[in-house]
């Protein structure tokens, strides 16, 4: 029995000393590189917390292309759905297209029919500006969709006499500037 006991008391020696050689070198080893380690967790940290959102991202980009691809009918759904838009949209633009088309035809028609009242009116010896003003008044009170009544503008004073001139250095009021002297400063 007493062989039984020997290795009993022995074992806890042991593993006392395995644990006291565990604490040294472990003590020893956060005493010179506990720093080091510290950082080094707080920049995996961060790293993990920059890096893991682009990894979801990734993993469902990936997931979505083996669906894609596994799925042929909804990549010819989509397809057909962008020509659909690209369709409506091409039309709209054709719409666009042909509406200013129009505008500029009726513009350039109007100034055609102006031009030609124009030419009448200096052959029968009349002021044109004047009967191009009195048509495009009479244009005006018609039916008109916009209510703008040209402003003419009024008589008023300037706010400064004719012959002014800012670089002229006259006329100025108080404020005149004079480059200052040439030469050194004289100081104390």
């Amino acid at each position: 029995m007493e062989r039984d006991e020997e290795p009993l008391a022995a074992r806890p020696a042991l593993e006392a000393e395995g644990l006291r050689f565990l604490h040294v070198t472990m003590g020893s080893l956060l005493a010179t590189y506990g720093w080091y380690i510290v950082f080094g967790c707080i920049l995996l940290y961060v790293a993990f917390q920059k890096l893991s959102p682009r990894l979801r991202a990734q993993r469902r980009r990936q997931l979505d292309q083996a669906a894609a691809t596994v799925e042929p009918d909804v990549v010819v759904k989509r397809q057909e759905a962008l020509a659909a838009a690209r369709l409506k949209m091409q039309e709209e633009l054709n719409a666009q297209v042909e509406k200013h088309k129009e505008k500029r035809r009726q513009l350039e028609e109007e100034k055609r029919r102006q031009k030609i009242e124009m030419w009448d009116s200096m052959q029968e010896g009349k002021s044109y500006k004047g009967n191009a003003r009195k048509t495009q008044e009479e244009d005006s009170q018609g039916p008109s969709t916009s209510s703008v009544i040209p402003k003419r503008k009024s008589d008023r004073k300037p706010l400064r006499g004719g012959g002014y001139n800012p670089l002229s250095g006259e006329g100025g009021g108080t404020c005149s500037w004079r480059p200052g002297r040439r030469g050194p400063t004289s100081g104390g």
